[in-house]
């Protein structure tokens, strides 16, 4: 490596932790908060909107979401997403991080909000107007994927970098259970004034008029904490490495790092000149020069983060069917709706508390001292192992007296996804390409993720349906059932062990030397 090293990137680099790291954490989080905070809560919501909008008169089951509702209203989010992050994560390489920044937070807000407010009150306009904003908020959220790894990676020293990258992530985890506790709140408060027979009991008193306002409320707490870190993140200054190496702009790059490091740094213009000026930092996305460099790099971080979400949304999303399936909650008609919600809403943060959130943790407790290659590798095995273990003997899960031993794999499961891929993939691309593409190449690995979770979601909203027709939920064809499913998944996963493997770790160095910019014309590929 040559000793080409911008002092103010080193000075970056070498930095011991401080205030302004953690600041930039719970700035960066916020994002992944709403995300998380927001797709958690769909799932809740649902079965509620299904009780108020589409009752059927004299049917012994309370109503549900019919399939293409309950697919729109769940996938309209992840394609916001999706868009979101091509759309901002090209901008933000070009406009810089900051500025983008701002506005995916503003977009996340007012959507948050908007989603809780319907106009009209028939079914049809209810999940229109949802289904707009949601899609609008999803896009907000996937600005945010990109600019939070990338701003987050440009901040960090190279020492801890991994586990604040991780950190950011992890705020996914406080998101989840926020959104159960305050589902748990909300319903359990107009539960207790508003007392309802059960569906069985009374059919259409079982959903009391008031329970509208729960789903709105719920949604709509969303944006509360997001809303809260907009004037932090307009203070932020531009990243030293988008301002040095991408605006070209040393002077600006050197006093912004030095208001951030209170220490003096000499601007070094002709430094700056001479590293973005060398053949090694000219070359696009589209070239030849990007492909022998990182193209299998990025083609490793599209496809693992591809194969985790399929895995990964697949479960998160048919959890409540799990747990009825398994008995831990109550048929349906046996409760009203808002027992129902926070019914669910318990045993979703529970699985969240024990099998979720402490994954991410661990993650940013051992990432920086194992590197991201073995996090990752053992992460999709273990997924792969135990997504066996809940497919083969199926059958025994089901039965009486063994429900506990299938939460128990299942939480494992999760627990190997936070620690293991779903935090990686997000972390590695943010860290192995150079500045000026390095937004970009984040965000199109996060929209192949979210690809995955399209598959993922709606794959087996059909897939996991029985294989007798007889007993699939209204309206569904019949799948493949349960146990093949689980099957598809472990496949999925141990491809995921075998893509891991295309991947370079870049634990314990600098963003310049993983990426090559400050290498001259040569540049070895790891």
């Amino acid at each position: 490596m040559g000793s080409e090293q911008l002092q103010v990137l080193n000075a970056l680099d070498v930095a011991k932790t401080q205030w302004y790291h953690f600041t930039a954490i719970v700035i960066a989080g916020m994002g992944f908060f709403t995300d998380a905070y927001d797709l958690f809560c769909i799932s809740l919501v649902t079965k509620l909107l299904g009780r108020i909008y589409y009752h059927v008169e004299g049917s012994p089951t309370p109503g549900t979401l019919p399939p293409h509702v309950s697919a729109s209203v769940n996938g309209v989010a992840f394609v916001g997403t999706l868009s979101g992050q091509l759309f901002f994560g090209w901008l933000g390489d070009k406009m810089g991080r900051k500025q983008v920044y701002g506005m995916t937070l503003m977009l996340m807000v007012l959507c948050s909000v908007a989603s809780g407010l319907s106009f009209g009150n028939n079914a049809k306009s209810v999940m229109a107007t949802l289904c707009f904003f949601r899609f609008w908020l999803g896009f907000g959220i996937g600005g945010d994927y990109p600019l939070s790894a990338t701003i987050m990676s440009e901040y960090a020293n190279k020492k801890t970098r991994g586990a604040f990258i991780a950190a950011v992530f992890a705020m996914q985890g406080v998101g989840i259970l926020t959104g159960g506790m305050v589902a748990i709140v909300v319903a359990r408060a107009f539960k207790d004034r508003f007392p309802a027979p059960a569906y069985a009991v009374d059919p259409v008193a079982s959903t009391v008029p008031e329970a509208d306002y729960v789903w709105r409320m719920i949604l709509m707490f969303g944006s509360l904490p997001a809303a809260l870190t907009y004037y932090w993140r307009t203070k932020m200054p531009e990243t030293a490495r988008y301002t040095a190496l991408v605006a070209k702009d040393a002077k600006r790059a050197a006093a912004d790092m030095s208001k951030v490091l209170h220490v003096e740094m000499e601007e070094e213009q002709a430094k700056v000149e001479q590293i973005t000026g060398s053949q090694a930092n000219a070359f696009g996305l589209f070239s030849m020069e990007f492909l022998r460099r990182h193209g299998l790099h990025l083609l490793g971080t599209t496809t693992c983060w591809f194969l985790l979400d399929i895995a990964f949304y697949s479960q998160n999303l048919f959890q409540k069917d799990i747990f009825s399936a398994i008995g831990w909650i109550p048929k349906p008609a046996t409760m009203n709706a808002l027992e129902e919600i926070f019914r669910i809403a318990k045993a979703q943060t529970l699985i969240a508390l024990w099998g979720t959130v402490p994954g991410y943790w661990f993650t940013v407790a051992l990432i920086d001292v194992i590197g991201r290659f073995v996090i990752q590798f053992v992460g999709f095995l273990m997924m792969t192992l135990f997504m066996l273990g809940l497919a083969i003997p199926y059958h025994h899960w089901t039965t009486k007296g063994n429900q506990i031993g299938f939460i128990v794999m299942y939480a494992l499961t999760f627990f190997f996804a936070n620690f293991g891929p779903n935090s990686t993939t997000f972390i590695v691309p943010a860290e192995i390409f150079p500045a000026r593409l390095r937004s970009t190449c984040h965000g199109i690995s996060a929209a192949s993720g979210k690809l995955g979770a399209i598959i993922g979601s709606f794959g087996f909203l059909y897939l996991a349906q029985n294989q007798d027709p007889a007993k699939t939920d209204h309206g569904y064809p019949a799948g493949i059932g349960v146990r093949n499913s689980l099957l598809l998944l472990a496949a999925c996963n141990f491809l995921g062990l075998l893509c891991t493997l295309l991947v370079p770790e870049s634990k314990g160095k600098s963003l310049e030397e993983m990426s090559g910019e400050n290498e001259g014309d040569e540049v070895e590929i790891a």
